[in-house]
């Protein structure tokens, strides 16, 4: 006997990976220049140029056992102290080395947090749209996973949230700039949001806590800010990735950060500590650990993913779809001309246009759109998304 829900996630794929495959599949068949792949968000812009200098210098600077041995399970402390530092540099905050847990990117963040503070019969809230795989984290650590409708500017609802929490709600997770819509959370939304949290938290007699996600952090334009959710609310974990800003997600590197002034935060570090024993992600990789260290700040050409955000905004609306302007990111959330977004994203394919349809992500009804793509491919995609538009009568 082997574990039947491993086995059925294994077997089934995210919506996003299979259709990142099927366009895989085309390419070998058709070429790659006449499928437009927008599944995946895999970052196309090139890292920028201090990762591949630093990389060069650590092999020249330190030993072999230095650069690719193991570091402390937590991740080496004096990359952690770097990250604290960082942080209370550009924040305002009070972190320090032992506050930060390094791990194996964005994904890990997650697991590890939920894991350090679920229980049994805890619930996890999650606003839609949601990343799909927010469901697959809560259910893994044991808790029962809680969606909530979304709003129609995708912001944050007091009366309705504040109805959603019960005893049992432990953690809340919240994403922004949002996967997959692109919507960056107002500084409005995230008082809404923490007073809740607050007052809940003391009508239950316990923490609820809120867990953000973060490897959109600095993709924004237009100078649109990302609230640091910690100088809201003390009871907070930011799980954090490099993939997105360095444009490494293959590289597998992130962080927890533990807020200082939570409650019980040495027993929570602890805790994150523990899971991360307890699922294996020990020393994250120990060469982009000192990449990573050395390369705070930098981000890719935030401004391609801007181009191509306003090329494939502006055409999409022109053709007579509704889209949702994204603030960050590189996603763009389209709602279908018809109720079912598997439907609509079945006659894209028609066109070799691959599109992710929003059921999964809480919020049916849409499409993700990922142009984190070359222009060009944007470019020579819009006939097809205008033949497709017309069909719909838009």
């Amino acid at each position: 006997m082997i574990n039947e829900k491993m086995e059925q996630l294994g077997k089934v794929r995210s919506v996003i990976r299979e259709l990142f495959e099927y366009g895989n599949k085309r390419k070998a068949e058709i070429g790659a220049d006449k499928v437009f792949d927008f599944s995946l968000g895999n970052p196309s812009v090139p890292a920028p140029a201090c990762v591949n200098e630093t990389i060069k210098a650590l092999t020249e600077e330190m030993s072999s056992l230095q650069l690719h041995g193991y570091t402390s399970a937590q991740g080496d402390a004096s990359v952690r102290k770097a990250i604290a530092d960082y942080l209370n540099k550009e924040h305002g905050e009070s972190f320090t080395a032992d506050s930060i847990y390094m791990t194996v990117g964005a994904a890990a963040s997650l697991t590890i947090s939920l894991n350090a503070i679920v229980c049994a019969g805890d619930e996890v809230i999650a606003f839609a749209p949601f990343f799909p795989e927010y469901r697959v984290f809560s259910e893994g650590a044991g808790a029962k996973f809680v969606p909530l409708a979304p709003t129609e500017d995708l912001q944050i609802d007091g009366d309705s949230f504040a109805k959603a929490i019960n005893e049992n709600t432990k953690a809340v997770i919240v994403n922004s700039p949002n996967n997959p819509s692109g919507v960056v959370l107002t500084e409005e939304s995230i008082k809404i949001l923490c007073d809740v949290l607050k007052t809940k938290s003391e009508e239950y007699g316990h923490p609820i806590y809120l867990i953000t996600d973060e490897p959109y952090r600095e993709l924004v334009y237009d100078g649109v800010k990302v609230p640091f959710v910690t100088k809201y609310y003390d009871n907070c974990l930011v799980c954090y990735s490099f993939s997105k800003s360095l444009s490494i997600p293959g590289e597998r590197i992130g962080y927890i950060a533990v807020c200082p002034r939570m409650d019980r935060e040495r027993d929570v570090y602890a805790a994150v500590c523990g899971a991360g024993r307890a699922l294996g992600y020990v020393c994250a990789p120990s060469m982009f650990q000192h990449v990573a260290a050395r390369c705070l700040g930098q981000t890719a050409d935030v401004s391609v993913y801007k181009k191509n955000r306003d090329l494939l905004y502006s055409a999409l609306s022109s053709y007579g779809y509704k889209c949702i302007k994204p603030d960050g990111a590189f996603y763009l959330f389209l709602k279908t001309p018809e109720d079912d977004a598997k439907i609509f994203s079945e006659k894209a394919k028609k066109k070799e246009l691959l599109l992710v349809p929003s059921d999964s992500f809480g919020c049916p009804g849409y499409v993700r759109i990922s142009y984190c793509v070359d222009t060009e491919q944007i470019e020579k995609a819009l006939p097809a998304f205008k033949e497709l538009a017309e069909e719909y009568g838009l």
